[in-house]
């Protein structure tokens, strides 16, 4: 894998109208003819996404989106696919024609601001006609920047550069941990990744690579194993180790092999805080004991891979959640960005790591289930949880393991019996 991973660029969408210049702004702003530039309106269908490192920040997204006033029932699928982008975006730019700013634009920029998206207003096309003096007076006293921008002449784009840095948030400035806070230097960590049809070949999934990274940054010592290795390997180390780390599918041995005295927890579990809301999930994850006869349950995963085999998501964790429940239920799965607008159908959702999304858009996910009402868990917690041993999963993780005891004292549910 070449380059920073998707999930951890910072992601900058552009939006606006058909044949405002994004594509010619993009174009610009990376140096490459990334995009199609037509003057014909809706050039632009599916989103088109373009890598690159922004210095001094760093590796980013840009987004280049369907014009949000397209029209006809396909373009009422690419807004669809637009408005998807906006879950995902850190960052937004709202792109106008410098002389035309209406009611579209006003309107965009309330859907924008109401996702509390940093945003910066480009104004293209300033070659053709000037910005209103009265709207940039109004948007410098709302506190908006606004870059006056011509893609074609490359007129103002230094200064749009600027104003993207200017406007990252600042916890995307911060560099987020999936494992190294737990450690301290010279510490060891187990990882026990199995080799099973689902493994791919020749490498390791995205999760354990960051994982062996994110030790090796904090200056840990890294013992990778096969499940069936595990008890081999402590029997041979002068002194156990910091914390044991387990593809989740393999909590149960893992658990009965690993020390009781040593922090266990799964590559899952790490990304649900990770890429999400740990503390939000655990709580979700009660939802399983309010599941009923016939419940739909909604399995979604950030990756579109192909599943084969005794794949976790479309055969074991569904066979889990019926195990522990004793129920029949609907286990309905979707992949990529299509999560379903309407979650009202659905009696809880599970979902993956999010290993190849990013952070915004899993916690857009959480934010619209929490809204809905719906409790949302991960495939570790899920797993742990059907298998009586998540407390011990979430040793390492005193605040979500203190909600999970609260949340169960308030369901009036027993301590786990494996815990």
């Amino acid at each position: 894998m070449n380059g920073a991973p998707r999930g951890l660029r910072l992601h900058v969408g552009l939006f606006g109208r058909r044949n405002v210049g994004k594509s010619s702004l993009l174009n610009a702003l990376t140096r490459q003819e990334v995009s199609i530039v037509s003057p014909t309106p809706g050039t632009t269908t599916d989103p088109v996404e373009k890598p690159m490192e922004l210095l001094p920040l760093g590796p980013v997204l840009f987004i280049d989106t369907a014009g949000v006033d397209d029209e006809g029932a396909l373009g009422e699928l690419r807004i669809a696919k637009t408005r998807k982008a906006l879950e995902r975006t850190d960052l937004a730019l709202l792109v106008a024609e410098a002389g035309a700013w209406g009611a579209f634009e006003e309107a965009l920029l309330a859907e924008i601001a109401g996702r509390s998206l940093p945003l910066v207003v480009v104004l293209n096309k300033c070659d053709v006609a000037p910005p209103a003096p009265a709207l940039l007076a109004r948007l410098a006293s709302a506190g908006l920047a606004a870059v006056e921008t011509s893609a074609p002449e490359g007129r103002g784009i230094g200064a749009l550069r600027q104003a993207l840095l200017a406007a990252v948030p600042a916890e995307a400035l911060e560099a987020r941990r999936v494992v190294g806070d737990l450690v301290s230097e010279g510490d060891l960590v187990v990882l026990v990744v199995p080799v099973d049809k689902e493994a791919p070949k020749g490498r390791l999934i995205l999760p354990q690579v960051q994982t062996i990274r994110d030790l090796l940054d904090a200056d840990a010592f890294s013992l990778v194993v096969k499940e069936r290795e595990l008890r081999t390997a402590l029997s041979r180390v002068s002194s156990l180790p910091r914390l044991v780390v387990t593809d989740s599918q393999a909590f149960l041995k893992v658990a009965a092999d690993t020390p009781p005295g040593v922090p266990l927890t799964s590559f899952s579990i790490l990304f649900a805080r990770f890429q999400g809301d740990l503390t939000e999930m655990v709580r979700g994850t009660l939802g399983i004991e309010r599941l009923k006869s016939g419940d739909r349950v909604l399995v979604a995963e950030s990756c579109a891979h192909h599943p084969i085999g005794e794949d976790i998501g479309r055969v074991k964790i569904p066979r889990w959640l019926r195990q522990y429940t004793g129920l029949p239920l609907d286990v309905v799965h979707v992949q990529g960005h299509d999560f379903p607008d309407d979650l009202s159908p659905y009696s809880l959702v599970v979902h993956c790591g999010s290993c190849m999304g990013n952070r915004r858009e899993m916690l857009s996910r959480i934010l619209r289930c929490r809204a809905a009402g719906i409790p949302i868990t991960n495939y570790g917690l899920t797993i742990a949880y059907s298998l009586g041993i998540l407390e011990r999963a979430l040793g390492p993780f005193p605040a979500a393991l203190e909600a999970f005891r609260e949340a169960r004292r308030a369901a009036a549910l027993p301590v786990e019996v494996n815990a």
